[in-house]
């Protein structure tokens, strides 16, 4: 047993991943409504000898953080004025000039509830031309599942109604923070 998936069972979580391990993937992970999702989707990728990068926020890559979570695969975002072409356009190339990415992005985008989840991750998964699986982080069963795989159609918001309503069978650690509406 690996370490990752030890410390995980030392709190009573599972770790169900079934999807093929892509060379270059996103993994869409939600309900994201704690700060421990964070350290509970890294070891369970770990738990299954995986490795994953991640979007962050900016300003939390600041002295010394930044370096650390650099070193773990974080790449930060400035979410400041909205949408950032040139954040997913640079992700994009990242992932064309690459031969191996894996992405952890939650479409939320916040710890917050929220009726508005973020579609930049169906334009880089279509536009890099990467699969996306989605990652869900379900307390009420204490299980990390990542099973389905879905392939963006470039129709942002019909795809991301299919995704919500995936993710409505889970329950986040603060369950009040998550919306699927």
């Amino acid at each position: 047993m690996s370490l990752s998936r030890h410390i995980l069972g030392l709190f009573g979580w599972k770790v169900r991943i079934t999807v093929p391990d892509y060379p270059k993937v996103i993994i869409c992970v939600a309900p994201h409504t704690s700060n421990w999702d964070f350290i509970l989707g890294k070891l369970a990728y770990a738990a299954v000898g995986r490795k994953a990068g991640f979007l962050m926020k900016s300003d939390w890559f600041f002295f010394p953080m930044g370096a650390i979570f650099r070193a773990m695969g974080g790449i930060p975002v400035n979410r400041k004025g909205g949408y950032n072409e040139s954040s997913v356009d640079n992700i994009i190339n990242t992932f064309k000039t690459h031969d191996r990415l894996t992405l952890a992005i939650t479409p939320e985008g916040t710890r917050s509830r929220t009726t508005k989840w973020r579609t930049g991750f169906l334009n880089i998964a279509r536009l890099a031309e990467v699969p996306i699986v989605l990652g869900a982080i379900d307390a009420e069963s204490k299980t990390i599942i990542i099973e389905e795989t879905f392939t963006p159609t470039g129709d942002n918001e019909t795809d991301l109604r299919k995704i919500k309503d995936y993710y409505s069978q889970f329950k986040g650690i603060n369950p009040e923070n998550c919306t699927t509406e």
